[in-house]
């Protein structure tokens, strides 16, 4: 391998092309603006990152008198996952609330208006949409971020979700391949192993994969996941059979005849950070055929960068990466880079008008509203929200609000709201717990807002004793409804944004139909 000056710059800026790292603050300091002249090609956004739509415009301005063709890429579904909206929740439901509504057209106008939001604000791939088929209804971290449980189902909205969102000249990047729904782990923490045959994968997991390399999507993202079918040994995201020998292989020879960018899940997730560590796994993850290597969700600073730049330049230098490999990743990185310059500005979505409420008309679409058996009394005084609180899912976060407490006490003034946890019942015991609200409560309509009551089954024993006692509660499921409908009234949103809980929040007080004060 020769290491000429005009060479060792070119592999010094390819290797800076490939990498997708984050920052801390809301403005861009000094050292990734130096790394944008020097090759940097792409940055991601986090929550953190984001204050107002004025400051994330001003934010990509300043990325972009640096290099024009930036990609600036952020994890925006809508939903339960949003950084747009990290501190108020989103405008948006999320897929599993898409997909209970099915209709595609519904899907597509979604996210145009999510794609036209994000290209005023100057982002110009967004890691979405999630094309997991939720075959799992125990899945720890996808759940409500898929459009559901059906292939075919899933691939429909898949399409609708692409097109509607490049549209807006914002990039696809759809995850996470080749299909996280049927994991019991969170590749967060560890790595996942799916046991399905080649027949099942090809029926159930591809399926949506299919669809969006058919719908055009820009990009799509690997998942940290094992499926021993495909490879024994490496996980997807370092695994040439799962990114060459599948997702890029001709359809002709039963691969999808992927040739856009493929982005690698965050690197420091430990599904492959305490396994291989972010330097070999970049390495390994470009060398299996992956593009741009995601790292920035955790380790977000200058000399994560030039590890990781350092550690491509040398697998080069030693031979364990081919040079020709990290040049034609970088040149997918650029490639990208162009089509979004092209296809839409920083501050503008070229052709796509707003459609100011379509969140909100959806999530109004995807309840699913079960009386148990009685006449429901809407809440027509200050309620009580019992809020039962699983562990924070690591991609929706901590920070971003769910419930119906807000809404409901904005149309009901004085409605309180307690949380409860799993700690909460394990350090009392849950008729502790139960005594403890109604005590509280005192004489006002309790409503139980749950999350995935199937999963746990602390709540659902608390659930079940706030109703033996409460028969009147208001049971509001905010994930994947799986358990029986209970409650005086049974409200199944789909998903947790902030759309969601309003929408749920004018059924428990008896608005109908034409009757929504403040759309």
């Amino acid at each position: 391998m020769t290491t000429l000056a005009h060479d060792s710059a070119t592999l010094t800026r390819d290797a800076l092309t490939v990498l997708q790292p984050g920052f801390t603050g809301t403005t861009a300091p000094d050292w990734l603006l130096r790394r944008l002249g020097e090759g940097l090609a792409s940055v991601g956004l986090f929550g953190r990152n984001i204050t107002s739509p004025e400051q994330l415009a001003a934010l990509t301005a300043q990325l972009r008198a640096e290099r024009d063709d930036v990609l600036v890429a952020i994890d925006e579904e809508g939903g339960d996952v949003t950084r747009l909206e990290v501190r108020a929740g989103s405008s948006f439901p999320g897929n599993l609330a898409l997909g209970a509504v099915d209709d595609p057209e519904l899907t597509r106008a979604v996210a145009r208006e999510l794609g036209r939001r994000l290209a005023e604000c100057g982002v110009n791939l967004n890691w979405a949409p999630s094309a997991d088929v939720n075959s799992n209804p125990d899945n720890p971290v996808i759940g409500v971020r898929s459009f559901g449980a059906e292939p075919g189902l899933v691939a429909r909205h898949t399409a609708a979700y692409i097109e509607g969102l490049q549209s807006a000249g914002v990039a696809a990047c759809t995850k996470h391949f080749p299909g996280h729904g049927d994991t019991a782990v969170d590749s967060h923490h560890a790595l996942p192993r799916i046991d399905a045959g080649l027949d099942t994968l090809i029926a159930r997991e591809l399926v949506p994969f299919r669809a969006a390399v058919t719908a055009g999507t820009k990009a799509v993202m690997s998942a940290h996941i094992l499926l021993p079918v495909l490879d024994p040994d490496l996980p997807a995201t370092l695994s040439p059979a799962a990114l060459h020998g599948l997702l890029r292989r001709p359809v002709a020879d039963g691969g999808l005849g992927f040739d856009g960018l493929i982005v690698t899940d965050g690197m420091e997730m430990r599904a492959i950070a305490d396994a291989y560590g972010i330097e070999h796994g970049s390495v390994m993850a470009i060398a299996a055929g992956a593009d741009a290597i995601c790292v920035g969700g955790g380790l977000a600073d200058e000399d994560t960068v030039l590890r990781l730049r350092d550690a491509l330049v040398t697998a080069v230098i030693e031979g364990r990466l081919a040079e020709e490999r990290l040049a034609e990743a970088a040149a997918r990185v650029r490639a990208l880079g162009e089509w979004t310059r092209h296809s839409a500005g920083p501050r503008v979505a070229h052709g796509v008008e707003p459609a100011a409420g379509v969140g909100l008309a959806a999530a109004r679409r995807a309840l699913r509203v079960t009386p148990a058996g009685v006449p429901y009394e809407p809440v027509t005084g200050p309620a009580y929200v019992a809020a039962f609180t699983p562990v924070a899912n690591i991609a929706v976060g901590e920070e971003t609000p769910w419930g119906v407490g807000a809404e409901l006490a904005r149309l009901r003034p004085g409605t309180g709201t307690a949380t409860y946890g799993w700690q909460d019942a394990e350090a009392g015991g849950v008729p502790a717990l139960i005594e403890n609200m109604l005590d509280t409560a005192a004489d006002r309509r309790i409503v139980a807002v749950v999350r995935d009551v199937h999963r746990h089954p602390w709540m659902a024993d608390a659930l079940d004793a706030l109703l033996a006692a409460r028969p009147e509660t208001v049971v509001v499921e905010m994930g994947v409804p799986q358990a029986p409908p209970v409650g005086a009234l049974h409200i199944a949103t789909h998903g947790a944004a902030r759309v969601c809980g309003r929408a749920a929040a004018e059924v428990i007080v008896g608005i109908g139909a034409g009757d929504h004060p403040g759309d």
